[in-house]
């Protein structure tokens, strides 16, 4: 959770806190309780937002014809899919989508054959993916480095958890040579993460997406034209192994603040790479 997410829950929850507060002056009977019972609701559909915002706070927003201002002359549309800002007449909407890299598979566990190859490929897919798209875009990656220590204790965490199920699994009457192989291999990609940290490679953590921005007499105009771009984005791009998601809610406007600035605390970047891996 984010700093700005604090600050929302926080604020948000004074009117049910004041309610609580003051639950004396309701009188007796089952009106208290009523009241605390909204309040508690209130306050468990708050974190709720929070914590599935990019499926429910884009949708209240378009249910109550909502929009913001995340910086001045722009504009944030109700479904929260996009940002608009009008120059003269003309309506510009930018809008992303994501372009994260599906989990790579460590050469101790490669089974698959010709993997160098396909990464010398890779500059020639990139190059075909560029000279099909008809109009501008940014593909954007930003990283930074993860605590070695945290990382660390996080993978002995999960080998120890992997090792329990590897227990439990040797030990059952129902467990069967698939299941334990599965075991077996998750283990072994864990400590080949292990070792590679341990020999003093630092892991890094990486937020990619693709931006891009469309023009239209008018803002429907715009957002549709945008849809269409992401669309085809999302079609060339499919060839590069990548998950291309489109960017809506809290996250769109975290992606639009850092055409300004990024994030300069570290524990402001990696809340950002939780929410995408």
């Amino acid at each position: 959770m984010d700093e700005e997410a604090i600050i929302y829950l926080v604020f948000t929850s004074i009117i049910p806190v004041i309610a609580i507060a003051n639950l004396s002056a309701f009188g007796g009977g089952f009106l208290p309780y009523f009241v605390i019972i909204l309040a508690a609701l209130e306050i468990a559909f708050l974190f709720a937002m929070n914590f599935a915002d990019f499926l429910l706070f884009p949708v209240i927003m378009g249910i109550l014809g909502i929009t913001f201002q995340p910086y001045k002359d722009y504009k944030i549309t109700r479904n929260q899919e996009a940002v608009v800002k009008n120059v003269n007449g003309l309506y510009y909407a930018t809008g992303f989508t994501t372009a994260n890299l599906f989990a790579f598979v460590f050469k101790a566990e490669r089974e698959e054959e010709g993997q160098d190859v396909k990464q010398v490929q890779a500059v020639d897919v990139w190059e075909k993916v560029v000279m099909s798209i008809p109009f501008s875009f940014k593909f954007h990656v930003i990283s930074a480095a993860r605590d070695v220590q945290n990382v660390r204790d996080e993978l002995e965490g999960k080998r120890s958890y992997q090792e329990f199920e590897m227990s439990k699994a040797l030990n059952s009457k129902t467990s069967n040579e698939v299941v334990i192989s599965d075991i077996q291999r998750k283990i072994n990609v864990i400590q080949t993460q292990i070792d590679r940290i341990s020999q003093g490679e630092k892991p890094i953590a990486t937020i990619m997406y693709f931006e891009t921005t469309a023009v239209g007499v008018s803002e429907k105009a715009a957002l549709d034209t945008l849809a269409a771009q992401i669309k085809q984005l999302q079609i060339a791009a499919s060839s590069l192994d990548v998950q291309m998601l489109r960017v809506v809610g809290r996250e769109l406007y975290v992606l639009f603040k850092y055409s300004f600035a990024l994030p300069t605390e570290y524990q402001a970047m990696t809340a950002n790479f939780d929410v995408q891996q």
